[in-house]
C-alpha cells in the first residue's frame, strides 16, 4: 500500500508509516530502549507482551508476539518462516491498515517487525495508543454500563460484521472505551475478513462468554440479560 516504507537488514524486515513517526529507527521495538530514556507508560499482559511508550505528543503500543497453549511449550515466541506476507505481524499490520482506512474505529498501525531465524521468525507491532481508554473489561469492573453504552457496542461489531472482518479473539480485553463513550476493536492477530456465515454469531457468542466470565467473578451484578438485549438490537438495527 502507498506511504508504507520497508526497510530491510540482514535477517531483519521493518514497515512503517512515516507520516506518523518521528526519528523511527529498530529501537522503537526495545521496550529497554524506552525505558531508558524514561520513555515507558505502562505495560499490559494479554497474548502477547504490551508495552505502551511516548514520543513527543503521541503515546503508542508496541505488541511482541508470543504463543499461546501448547505451542508455548515448544518456544514462546518463535513462528515457522514461510515467507514475509504470511507472518502474522504483517498480516495484521495490512488489516489494521485496511479497516482504519474504511473508516473502522481501529488503532492507528505505525510500524511492524519481522526478525529471521533460519525457519523461523519473531514479530512485534506498533499502533497509535488510543488516548484514556479502558477495555471493556475494566470498564464492567468499575460500574455497570448504561444501555445506551450496550446498544452503541452492538452498533460498532456489526459495522464489523458488515465488512466481513471475522475477529479471532473477541473478548472484553480486546474492546476499548474511551471517554467521549466510543468503542474501539483491538488485536488483529489471525483474523482475516470472510464471507458472512456462523462465524459471526460465533463471535458474539464468545464476547458474550468473556463478559459473563469476567462479571461472575465481581461481588455486584454489573450485567444482566437485558443489557445483552440492548447490544443485540444495536448490532441487528
Amino acid at each position: 500500500m502507498t506511504g508504507v516504507v520497508r526497510v530491510e537488514s540482514g535477517q531483519e524486515v521493518m514497515l512503517y508509516d512515516p507520516l506518523h513517526t518521528s526519528n523511527f529507527s529498530t529501537l522503537w521495538f526495545e521496550p529497554s530502549y524506552w525505558a531508558s530514556v524514561d520513555g515507558l507508560t505502562g505495560s499490559a499482559h494479554g497474548r502477547g507482551n504490551t508495552w505502551f511508550f511516548k514520543v513527543q505528543s503521541r503515546t503508542y503500543a508496541l505488541r511482541h508476539y508470543r504463543r499461546g497453549g501448547l505451542a508455548a511449550r515448544v518456544s514462546s515466541d518463535q513462528y515457522f518462516y514461510i515467507n514475509e506476507a504470511r507472518t502474522r505481524p504483517v498480516r495484521e499490520f495490512y488489516l489494521n491498515l485496511k479497516l482504519r482506512q474504511i473508516g473502522l474505529p481501529v488503532p492507528l498501525p505505525v510500524a511492524v517487525r519481522v526478525q529471521r531465524d533460519g525457519f523461523s521468525y519473531r514479530g512485534d507491532l506498533i499502533t497509535e495508543q488510543i488516548a484514556h481508554a479502558k477495555t471493556l473489561a475494566e470498564s464492567l469492573a468499575m460500574a455497570q454500563l448504561p444501555i445506551a453504552d450496550w446498544s452503541a457496542l452492538g452498533q460498532m461489531l456489526a459495522r464489523f460484521h458488515a465488512v466481513g472482518l471475522y475477529h479471532a479473539d473477541l473478548n472484553a480485553h480486546n474492546v476499548l472505551l474511551d471517554l467521549k463513550s466510543k468503542f474501539w476493536l483491538i488485536d488483529f492477530d489471525r483474523c482475516a475478513l470472510r464471507k458472512p456465515g456462523l462465524w459471526q454469531d460465533a463471535n458474539l457468542v464468545r464476547l458474550r462468554h468473556s463478559i459473563l466470565k469476567i462479571c461472575d467473578g465481581l461481588s455486584l451484578p454489573l450485567f444482566n440479560e437485558n443489557l445483552w438485549a440492548a447490544l443485540l438490537t444495536g448490532y441487528r438495527t
